[in-house]
C-alpha cells in the first residue's frame, strides 16, 4: 500500500509539487525557462514592469540633479550680484532696477516694429531680381541661339571676360555673341553663371556645387574671379565707371504767367515726377542745376520702383534713343525741394551699400523748403537735428519706395 501510494506521487510527475504549492526552479513563471503561451506572457510582462520601474528611477534622479544644478547657477548668480551691490546705495540700486526695465521695454519695442514694418531686400535680393525680371537692360547676350539682356555696368564691373567682351561692342542695346571655351557649359549653366555675377550665387545647393568644383574651377580661370559683390559695388559708387544716368538736383522751375501758384508746402509725389520727366534739362534757364551725380540706372531701377518706373517711362517716350544716340547719360532731374541735394550722397550709400551714413550728409549744403529746415524755424532753431535728418532720410525713403532707406540700417 506504501508502495502504490509512492508509485502513485511519482507519477504525477511536475504537477504534484504544484498542488503542495511549492515552486521548480525551472517552472513555467521563471523567464529562463517558458514552457507554456500563459506562463510567457506573465514573463514578459514581469520584464516590462522591471524595466519601466528602473527608467522611472532613472527619470527621477536625472530631473533631481537637473534641478541641482539649476538652482547652483540661480544661487552662484545671485550670490554674484549681492556681491557686486553690496556697498551700493539705494538710489544706485533704483537706477540700475531702471536701466533693467529700460532694456526690457526697448527689446519688446524692437521686436513688435521688427514685424509691423516691411521687409527690406537687401541689394542682393534686388539685384538677383534685376536679372530674372530683366528691367532695365542694355545689351543682349546671346549664347547658344539663347537671348540673355543684360545690364553693361554690372558684367563688366564684375567679370573681367565680359569687360573685354563688351569692350568691342560699345554701341546700346548691343547683340553680343559669346563662346565658351571650357566645355560642358550648357544654357542652364551659362544662365547660373550670369546670376553668380550679379549675386555672387549660383543658385545650386551646396552638394550639386561640390559635385561641380572641377569646372567651376575652370569657368573661374576663363571668366575671371571677381571682388565681393560690395566691393565691386563701392567702386561704382565712388568712381563712377560705366554710369549711364546722372542725378540732377534743382530748384523747381516757375509756374506759367497763366497757372496759379501752389499753396504753401504742396511738394507732392506727382509734381515731382512730373519734374523728374521733365528729363533732359537741356539749355533750361529756369531750372538752375545745382550739382550732379553720376550713377548707374540698373542699379537704381533694381533698388527702387520710383526709379525703375522713371526710367521705364522715358525709355518709353524716346528721350532715351535720343540719349543713346547723342552718346549722353540720362539725366533724371529732381525737385531739391523735395529731395534736398544735401542727402544725395547718402541716398547713393544706402541704394549701393544696403547702409544709411550719416557722414554723408552735406551738412554745409543749404536746400530751400525742406521739411526739416521749416521744422527748425518754427521751433526757432538755427541749426538742423541729428533726429531731423533721420527723419529726413524716412521720408526719402518712403517716397521712392526704398524700404532699406526708410528702416534706416545705419553704419
Amino acid at each position: 500500500m506504501g508502495a502504490n501510494a509512492s508509485m502513485t506521487a511519482d507519477s504525477r510527475g511536475p504537477g504534484a509539487a504544484r498542488d503542495t504549492g511549492t515552486l521548480p526552479r525551472h517552472s513555467a513563471l521563471h523567464p529562463l525557462h517558458d514552457t507554456a503561451p500563459t506562463g510567457s506572457a506573465a514573463g514578459l510582462l514581469m520584464r516590462a514592469e522591471d524595466r519601466k520601474k528602473k527608467s522611472s528611477k532613472l527619470a527621477t534622479l536625472r530631473k533631481r540633479l537637473t534641478r541641482v544644478r539649476r538652482q547652483s547657477r540661480s544661487h552662484d548668480n545671485g550670490r554674484a550680484v549681492r556681491e557686486l551691490t553690496a556697498s551700493w546705495t539705494v538710489r544706485e540700486l533704483h537706477s540700475l532696477n531702471d536701466e533693467y526695465e529700460a532694456s526690457a521695454a526697448l527689446k519688446e519695442l524692437t521686436a513688435l516694429g521688427d514685424v509691423a514694418r516691411p521687409r527690406a531686400n537687401s541689394v542682393v535680393d534686388d539685384l538677383a531680381a534685376l536679372y530674372q525680371h530683366k528691367y532695365c537692360t542694355d545689351v543682349d547676350l546671346v549664347y547658344l541661339d539663347t537671348v540673355f539682356p543684360a545690364h553693361r555696368a554690372v558684367l563688366c564691373i564684375r567679370c573681367p571676360f565680359f569687360r573685354e567682351l563688351l569692350a568691342r561692342h560699345p554701341e546700346y542695346g548691343a547683340r553680343v555673341p559669346v563662346s565658351v571655351r571650357t566645355p560642358g557649359v550648357d544654357v542652364p549653366l551659362f544662365s547660373a553663371l550670369l546670376r553668380y555675377v550679379y549675386t555672387g550665387d549660383f543658385g545650386f545647393d551646396e552638394a550639386r556645387v561640390a559635385s561641380m568644383r572641377k569646372l567651376l574651377t575652370a569657368l573661374a580661370h576663363e571668366f575671371g574671379a571677381p571682388n565681393s559683390l560690395e566691393q565691386d559695388l563701392r567702386t561704382l559708387l565712388d568712381t563712377g565707371a560705366y554710369s549711364d544716368a546722372v542725378l540732377v538736383f534743382a530748384s523747381s522751375p516757375p509756374p506759367p504767367a497763366d497757372v496759379d501758384p501752389p499753396a504753401a508746402g504742396a511738394h507732392s509725389a506727382g509734381g515731382l515726377r512730373a519734374f523728374a520727366e521733365g528729363g533732359s534739362g537741356s539749355g533750361s534757364g529756369s531750372r538752375r542745376s545745382r550739382g550732379e551725380l553720376r550713377c548707374h540706372k540698373a542699379i537704381l531701377a533694381a533698388r527702387s520702383a520710383f526709379f525703375r518706373n522713371l526710367v521705364a517711362r522715358r525709355a518709353r517716350s524716346g528721350e532715351e534713343l535720343t540719349e543713346r544716340a547723342l552718346n549722353t547719360p540720362t539725366r533724371i532731374v529732381l525737385d531739391e525741394q523735395v529731395i534736398p541735394r544735401r542727402y544725395a550722397r547718402a541716398l547713393l550709400t544706402a541704394v549701393y551699400l544696403d547702409v544709411v551714413d550719416p557722414a554723408c550728409i552735406m551738412r554745409s549744403s543749404v536746400s530751400l523748403g525742406t521739411l526739416s529746415e521749416v521744422q527748425a524755424a518754427v521751433a526757432s532753431r538755427t541749426h538742423v537735428t541729428a533726429t531731423d535728418e533721420a527723419m529726413e532720410l524716412y521720408h526719402i525713403g518712403r517716397f521712392i519706395d526704398f524700404p532699406a532707406l526708410a528702416h534706416g540700417i545705419v553704419t
